[in-house]
């Protein structure tokens, strides 16, 4: 007996395949954060920064958690804006490399404890 339906030829089990449907789904993440130390120059400045020690990056959902991020980055450490999209959650940090880990640190952990984010850990390059 097949589980077709009518005027449709049975499912051949052999040459079947799977698909994989991916959708995005807003939820309460960070999806990457992550320091760049000693950035040359000409990276800062196609990211639009003068010329930085090093570089936090942080891509956040819902994006307008980005700005609680800014703001949790800015209370912990010596660090400067460089760019913070609402829409698209990023969030880009410069300062000096102790100063951008800790603020990247911060963020991470205050969106998590205080938030109930699902956290992603700090990487360097």
């Amino acid at each position: 007996m097949s589980n077709a339906a009518p005027g449709t030829p049975p499912l051949d089990r052999e040459t079947a395949t799977s698909r994989v449907i991916q959708e995005y789904v807003p939820g309460r993440q960070v999806t990457i954060a992550h320091v760049i130390a000693n950035p040359d120059r000409p990276l800062c400045q196609r990211v639009g920064l003068k010329e930085a020690e090093a570089i936090g990056i942080m891509t956040i959902t819902p994006g307008e958690s980005a700005i609680i991020a800014g703001d949790l980055a800015l209370k912990a450490a010596d660090v400067e804006i460089g760019f913070l999209d609402r829409f698209s959650g990023t969030l880009v940090v410069s300062g000096r490399l102790s100063s951008v880990v800790m603020a990247l640190e911060a963020a991470v952990r205050g969106l998590h404890d205080v938030l109930g984010f699902y956290p992603a850990p700090v990487t360097r390059s």
